[in-house]
């Protein structure tokens, strides 16, 4: 069965309501581009520097695995319930003032964590408190995602291929580095880092130059803000677009499952297990190889245009089961960045092709909140699965905890490949 989109038909050519760009210029690597990747490089880079730093931080004060996925799971919480209702704002007043304002924020908090561990002085609940704040900013700055990008470059799938290329790249350095700041200084300097990057991309994204995005019927002429209603039917509205799209809610009730027994526990039990064992350069060497192996699946999808997207992307998703795999087999640290390099290729195949299918299947003038529903049920029980971590290694073992997850991962593509308004969904032209 296939799904009938009711704004944009089943195989739209182009987003339709999104704004014009211009005829002339480079496809991808306009100015405003330019800024917009550099923008989510650099946060990129202090994202994928954190779980290192957080990890290793708390278990040197004493911490165990359970509190580190209890850390993570308050910013995922908040930001899985917290993003539907960012993606109603971000369609109703202007996205980039949004993403700018949260990139502010967590200039604020992410500073002040820097302080907490490099005065000694850090205590479980009050990163879990910043958590919060930040998965909610978060929750603000991701449906402005989707629409920016669309804005900037006109090869959508190519712009896609680059940023998370840099994704990649941010992956492989990331971690590494912050794992020779944790061991010359502590976590704290990490921390600060990670603010810095935030106030680097709200700078970028401040000097971005952007045309007017066209509105529909009922918009206010001549501004950037859609004519006040209902924010619940705004809410509702978003709903019935995602619900009509059967390719759509369809990966995202898969990968709820896919959430919650893989990707969940993996971080906080895979962290610790490395670090004890082999130190945090091992496991900063581990996530570096994730990196590089996005970095080969992104430039893999940026060249390989499959006329079926989300079926060539369901195929990556078998290599994902590697990573929790090595590490619950104990595999030698070469093994598993080994096969976290394969994983990280297979998640970049799939990664690519999803979020090119969401932004050129669904219309402009709703795209931030289908996004946001497509966000929100991709990581809705990421947070469960974390703080889940702890007391799942503890009744069953963390070794089996992660074979199980290798075995869910397994299903999951199984499953995508077995719908047929996944496996058949066509690039739109």
């Amino acid at each position: 069965m296939t799904s009938s989109a009711p704004r944009s038909g089943p195989a739209a050519d182009s987003l339709s309501g999104a704004p014009s760009l211009p005829a002339a210029g480079p496809a991808i690597w306009s100015r405003n581009f330019r800024l917009y990747f550099t923008a989510r490089s650099v946060a990129m880079l202090g994202d994928t520097m954190l779980p290192v730093a957080l990890s290793a931080g708390l278990l040197s004060y004493g911490y165990s695995a359970g509190d580190i996925g209890l850390a993570m799971a308050a910013t995922t919480a908040c930001f899985a319930g917290f993003v539907i209702f960012g993606g109603v704002v971000a369609d109703r007043f202007d996205a980039r003032r949004m993403m700018i304002g949260a990139d502010l924020v967590r200039v604020c908090t992410q500073s002040a964590v820097a302080v907490l561990f490099l005065t000694h002085s850090v205590r479980l609940w009050e990163v879990v408190v910043v958590g919060m704040v930040n998965g909610t900013c978060a929750a603000t700055f991701q449906p402005g995602v989707a629409s920016t990008l669309v804005r900037v470059a006109r090869d959508v799938q190519g712009a896609n291929a680059v940023t998370r290329t840099a994704e990649s790249g941010a992956t492989l350095a990331g971690p590494a580095l912050a794992g020779v700041l944790v061991g010359f200084t502590s976590a704290g300097a990490v921390f600060a880092v990670h603010a810095a990057t935030y106030l680097t991309s709200a700078l970028c994204l401040l000097t971005l130059r952007l045309a007017p995005v066209k509105r529909p019927e009922g918009a206010k002429a001549g501004t950037g803000e859609r004519r006040p209603g209902s924010f619940r039917a705004d809410l509702a509205e978003g709903w019935r677009e995602f619900r009509a799209r059967t390719w759509m809610w369809a990966v995202i009730l898969v990968w709820t499952l896919y959430t919650m027994c893989v990707m969940g526990p993996f971080t906080p039990l895979a962290a610790g297990r490395i670090i004890p064992a082999h130190g945090a350069g091992a496991y900063g060497l581990v996530n570096s190889a994730l990196g590089a192996g996005t970095a080969v699946g992104a430039l893999t999808a940026m060249r390989v245009r499959a006329e079926h997207p989300l079926r060539a992307g369901s195929f990556g998703i078998f290599a994902m089961a590697l990573m929790p795999l090595s590490v619950g087999l104990d595999l030698p640290v070469p093994w598993v960045c080994a096969c976290v390099f394969v994983a990280g290729v297979g998640g970049a195949v799939w990664s690519i092709n999803w979020a090119t299918s969401v932004q050129t299947q669904v219309p402009g003038d709703i795209l931030n909140r289908i996004h946001a529903y497509e966000v929100a049920g991709s990581v809705a029980m990421f947070p469960v699965g974390q703080a889940l971590a702890g007391p799942a290694a503890a009744a069953f073992g963390t070794r089996h905890v992660l074979q199980a997850g290798a075995v869910v991962a397994v299903c999951t593509g199984t499953a995508l490949l077995c719908i047929p308004a996944v496996r058949g969904l066509r690039r739109a032209r």
